[in-house]
């Protein structure tokens, strides 16, 4: 049986004779400019069926619930589930769509954190998605080289899904590293006068000590124990500058209960004492 495929000024359709594989398949992909306010619903698929927005704007209702959805999103149509989805009468959008089903569908689509509870997905990256099913599209002549290279697409398309979902969630890991960073350092800012340690500072964050350790070697190449240290002495250097604080009281401002432990900090960390360090500062303003 030839493949099915139909072309009009407004849409394309392709759809395979036969589906060989038991693990993924096509069942059929398409690409449309909807007219205003056009709608496909309320109705139940029998396969995963997944849109993807090129151009303007529509709705998707699923499970009483309503997504407004633009161009570079996408949703998931789950078999056996009333669905319901319209084009916005202003902004009709434009999209393509590819149907499929396999007993590895399901498993493929949880890899890009596709699911009964996460239905809607984002792909603004590159044009990747839209080529794949284009080149789908080009593919409506059956013959065995063609049979596979839609089976190969549809692969290359699921694995793009499951790429967006790691840069995602890669994303949200530096910027969730990036806001434990900034924290932790407000920490310390606010309470380095506080003989506090590195523990309190992980606690403060909700993170363990290990983590946070990687945190700040990662971003700015130095452990939270160096940065608090250095943070301490340098706060000592600004008291030794324009106080004329005796060493215990400076030692106790910056968190130091004992002069002496402060001034072996200090001298290792200036290469000299602070008392030797407050007489150079002071000569050299004469």
């Amino acid at each position: 049986m030839d493949i099915k495929y139909i072309e009009d000024s407004r849409a394309k359709y392709l759809e395979p004779p036969q589906k060989q594989s038991i693990y993924l398949f096509l069942c059929f992909c398409g690409i449309a400019d909807c007219s205003p306010s056009y709608s496909y619903g309320p109705a139940v698929r029998p396969q995963y069926v997944i849109h993807y927005i090129i151009d303007g704007e529509g709705s998707y209702t699923v499970n009483n619930k309503t997504y407004k959805l633009k161009k570079n999103e996408g949703f998931l149509i789950r078999p056996g589930i009333v669905t319901y989805y319209e084009a916005d009468k202003d902004n009709p959008w434009s999209y393509m769509w590819i149907g499929f089903n396999g007993v590895k569908a399901e498993t493929y689509l949880s890899y890009a954190n596709l699911n009964e509870e996460n239905l809607i997905f984002e792909y603004s990256k590159d044009a990747t998605l839209k080529d794949y099913i284009s080149e789908m599209l080009k593919l409506n002549e059956m013959d065995y080289s063609n049979e596979l290279k839609l089976e190969g697409l549809l692969y290359l398309f699921m694995s793009k899904l499951v790429e967006t979902r790691k840069e995602v969630f890669n994303q949200k890991a530096y910027k969730s590293a990036e806001l434990y960073l900034e924290k932790s350092i407000e920490f310390i800012e606010n309470n380095y006068s506080n003989n506090i340690k590195i523990n309190d500072i992980a606690s403060y964050i909700g993170i363990n000590r290990s983590y946070l350790t990687h945190i700040f070697k990662k971003n700015i190449n130095i452990s939270p124990q160096d940065f608090l240290v250095n943070y301490k002495i340098d706060k000592a250097c600004t008291l030794l500058q324009n106080t004329d604080l005796s060493i215990k009281v400076v030692a106790h401002s910056i968190g130091y209960s004992d002069p002496l432990t402060f001034s072996k900090i200090f001298k290792k960390v200036k290469g000299e004492s602070p008392k030797n360090y407050r007489e150079r500062f002071f000569s050299n303003q004469i």
